[in-house]
């Protein structure tokens, strides 16, 4: 049995269960339950906060876990990255109140700066020379400013709004930041056969993310030029049709590029364009 460390609620909670469901890990959802068993795979699942879930997988309490690259990088922990989960994504910035005429990031020397990510921002004022005092703050740094606490924070940043409802502007972005599964480096030779399952089956849910399946039926007599603008992950797949001056080509595509694809098959005359999304894609 694998055990997993999951953040207890939250977007990375949420984000983490879909992708379990999408790989058709059967997993309750309970939050009253502390550690949860799947009823259909080799996995159980531990509720935890956040900050706990690195140490928690490197003292092998948990043989693997999610976690925001934030929180593990501020830990430090001695576990290892097995994937970038590509989920979760948010950037950790330094910001100022609005009014103030930011020159650069030695505007920092000899201010106070709140957050709950001292050690990241520690090492990032030392790489820029500028000494700063840091105060540490958890939950509700954005209104440190405001409230005369701090001159400065250094928070996460997604959209940028909280930053804005509080008139606070970001300066600088310190790193980017996605959900990562990290795994303890003891892991016995059977639970990683259940990670390497696990993980078949995430690669399959990731590959088919933002991909539609495409059928059409087209005229022989523009075939190559239809195919020479599909940019699938091998040929087509071109069948007969009982019409001998037709046949049906079935592809993989982009959304990045759909509209603009299927605007040039209309072009070359493809007809009956069928569009299926698709929920898993083994390579």
């Amino acid at each position: 049995m694998l055990r997993i460390a999951v953040q207890s609620k939250g977007r990375l909670f949420e984000d983490t269960m879909n992708l379990l469901n999408e790989a058709d890990i059967k997993v309750s959802a309970n939050k009253r339950t502390l550690l949860v068993k799947s009823s259909d795979f080799p996995l159980e699942v531990l509720y935890l906060r956040d900050d706990d879930i690195p140490q928690c997988v490197a003292s092998g309490v948990a043989d693997i876990g999610v976690v925001g690259e934030n929180e593990f990088t501020e830990r430090g922990e001695d576990a290892e990255i097995i994937s970038r989960l590509g989920f979760s994504k948010c950037r950790l910035s330094l910001a100022i109140p609005k009014e103030i005429n930011y020159p650069g990031v030695h505007w920092f020397n000899g201010k106070k700066i709140a957050t709950s990510y001292p050690n990241i921002l520690r090492r990032y004022m030392e790489s820029n020379g500028v000494k700063a005092e840091i105060h540490v703050i958890n939950g509700s740094v954005e209104i440190s400013p405001g409230i005369g606490l701090a001159d400065g924070i250094f928070d996460i940043v997604s959209s940028g709004s909280t930053l804005v409802s509080n008139n606070l502007s970001e300066v600088e972005v310190v790193m980017q930041s996605e959900a990562l599964l990290i795994g303890n480096k003891q892991m016995s030779e059977e639970k990683k056969k259940i990670l390497n399952d696990m993980l078949f089956r995430f690669e399959a849910v990731r590959n088919a993310e933002d991909k539609k399946y495409v059928r059409m039926n087209a005229p022989k007599s523009r075939l190559e030029e239809i195919v020479s603008v599909l940019p699938g992950l091998k040929s087509p797949t071109i069948i007969p049709l009982a019409d001998d001056d037709w046949c049906s080509v079935h592809t993989v595509l982009d959304q990045k590029r759909f509209w603009e694809i299927i605007g040039k098959l209309k072009e070359l005359g493809a007809q009956g364009i069928l569009v299926t999304p698709i929920e898993k894609m083994i390579l």
